[in-house]
């Protein structure tokens, strides 16, 4: 599986519901598993000062982590890969 990073917009003023979107996210992911798609929900990152939200998947492919984002209904976010290195 690839590393994915997921990111949105999400404002200041509501930067308290980073903890819903995470929530909807982990179940997004487990709800795709038993349908056989290869997924993981593994973070969230909530940038207040950059009004940005960054949610971190691993996955067999990009089209599986946007189907999740679909169901956690998002809105809007744009869906990479990422390459994570572990710190010397």
């Amino acid at each position: 599986m690839e590393s994915y990073l997921v990111e949105v917009y999400l404002p200041r003023s509501r930067g308290d519901q980073a903890g819903g979107i995470e929530s909807r996210a982990r179940v997004a992911a487990e709800e795709l598993s038993p349908d056989g798609a290869l997924i993981r929900y593994v973070r969230t990152t909530f940038l207040p000062d950059d009004e940005t939200c960054f949610h971190f998947f691993e996955a067999a492919s990009a089209d599986v982590v946007e189907e999740a984002v679909r169901r956690a209904n998002f809105g809007r976010g744009r869906v990479v890969r990422a390459v994570e290195s572990a710190g010397s």
